[in-house]
């Protein structure tokens, strides 16, 4: 067991850093050719931010654990919503950017509700896939022509890096990159084996928060530094590429269709799919994810864990368990987030009565 733990954080370390290594190489080749900035963005650094998910996923899907893949993505996913919002939420409330609200939580629910549909048939195909990745291809290129920054704009020709360095650091990212994704995919087996659990929930647990790592890190961080506004960005698009770029390209990568069990349908993606609708009235109010809702997300994400482990171990305790979230906790986040959402919303309604009233007096004026 001491074994498995020192090989899957070897295999956890190799991960990051190989991700981190691949960005930085890729980032200063692409400005070694005087390729845009934005360009650079919403494709090297996007990736980036999925890395681990995808390469984990690939080598899942390759050796034949599709438990794993899948559990790594959908986990990551939850993880992203319920523990990274939560818990940067109790260290400094979050401002959310009103676009995200129109534009980008819409998509993430909406490529949510696409991955349900295409799970139904208790499969992903290589034509699913392929319409993950143009849906992908659709949001990088409206992003790009919404950004507000001209594509036109290149890295100065001065100080530009080396090429040839580059390029060797880009390579050894990802070297770094497969090796990792092997030896963690490898411990995470062993870890099933060990606790006795499925390898959906050690894909849903400790793969996907170790996956998780540079988004968790970055959002504490961000949070610390009180650039909150990136926090929620940085979830909100990470949920999105994990859906479209790692199913998607691992889809297709893939010589068969990836199986989904009928555990992963009938309840976790409704974990995921319930957290993704959750973010609309939480978002809405006051533009603001406070500590209380934070704690709510967190609470939520124990709960998550604890169900799972309880689940897999057939306790039992899960009878209890499951109607004390049913019975209690579920009733009571709902009035509450109903609660929020119609103070809110009256505070809106006296602020426009309020802007009304004192148009007539302004006219005089």
């Amino acid at each position: 067991m001491i074994a498995t733990i020192i090989w899957f954080i070897i295999g956890l370390t190799a991960l990051i850093a190989g991700a981190e290594m691949l960005v930085r190489g890729a980032s200063r080749l692409a400005s070694a050719f005087g390729i845009s900035k934005l360009v650079i963005g919403l494709t090297v650094v996007a990736f980036g931010t999925s890395a681990p998910e995808l390469a984990v996923s690939i080598q899942a899907g390759l050796d034949g654990r599709p438990d794993i893949l899948l559990g790594n993505v959908v986990g990551s996913n939850i993880t992203n919503i319920l523990l990274i919002l939560g818990v940067t939420a109790l260290i400094l409330p979050i401002a959310v950017n009103p676009r995200l609200i129109k534009l980008d939580v819409p998509v993430m629910i909406g490529m949510t509700i696409l991955l349900l549909i295409f799970v139904l048939n208790g499969s992903i195909t290589f034509w699913e896939s392929l319409v993950f990745v143009i849906l992908l291809c659709m949001y990088m290129l409206y992003l790009a022509r919404n950004s507000g920054i001209p594509a036109s704009e290149v890295i100065p020709k001065k100080r530009k890096p080396s090429k040839p360095m580059s390029f060797i650091y880009a390579i050894a990212g990802l070297v770094l990159l497969v090796a990792g994704a092997r030896w963690l995919v490898q411990s995470a087996v062993l870890f099933a084996e060990a606790f006795g659990v499925s390898e959906l929930v050690i894909g849903l647990t400790i793969v996907a928060i170790g996956t998780s790592l540079p988004e968790i890190t970055t959002s504490i961080v961000a949070a610390i530094r009180r650039e909150r506004e990136m926090v929620v960005s940085s979830v909100v698009g990470s949920n999105i590429l994990n859906i479209l770029a790692v199913l998607g390209v691992t889809g297709l990568v893939l010589p068969e269709a990836i199986p989904v069990t009928d555990a992963l349908i009938r309840f976790d993606i409704m974990i995921l799919l319930a957290a993704s609708f959750a973010c609309i009235p939480i978002f809405f109010t006051g533009h603001l994810i406070s500590r209380g809702e934070g704690a709510l997300f967190l609470i939520y994400y124990i709960a998550y864990i604890i169900y799972l482990w309880l689940s897999s171990a057939e306790h039992q305790a899960l009878p209890a368990f499951s109607n004390t979230m049913l019975m209690f906790v579920v009733p009571i986040t709902l009035i509450t987030i109903f609660m929020v959402a119609v103070r809110e919303f009256n505070k809106r309604k006296r602020i426009w009565h309020f802007i009304n009233k004192s148009e007539p007096d302004d006219k005089k004026e």
